[in-house]
């Protein structure tokens, strides 16, 4: 089993943003993964038992090498520069691989 990350929604959140708003929303981006795992915690001062707990929030697995966004519509050196804000805003190292 090859190890995987755990990256918050908000993460992946902010990263489509900062490209949409980089392209003014003139090209398509596709997102690659999906945050369908819920992480839930049980409040401070509560006895053990009694279930799981309310979901607080949602992760997305990553596994290495896997694709994250995809951009369609724009010059290669935009698509460069959108990668590289949305990198900023992910808790992990990225690289950008072209399509032909």
């Amino acid at each position: 089993p090859l190890p995987f990350l755990r990256i918050a929604f908000h993460a992946f959140e902010a990263a489509r943003r900062s490209i949409s708003r980089e392209f003014r929303r003139n090209c398509q981006i596709w997102v690659r993964v999906f945050a369908d795992i819920p992480i839930t915690s049980k409040p401070t001062e509560v006895r053990m038992g009694k279930g799981k707990g309310n979901s607080t929030g949602w992760i997305a697995r990553v596994v290495e090498g896997q694709i994250l966004f995809e951009m369609d519509g724009v010059s290669l050196s935009n698509a460069q520069q959108a990668a590289t804000l949305a990198a900023h805003k992910l808790c992990l190292s990225t690289k950008f691989v072209q399509w032909f």
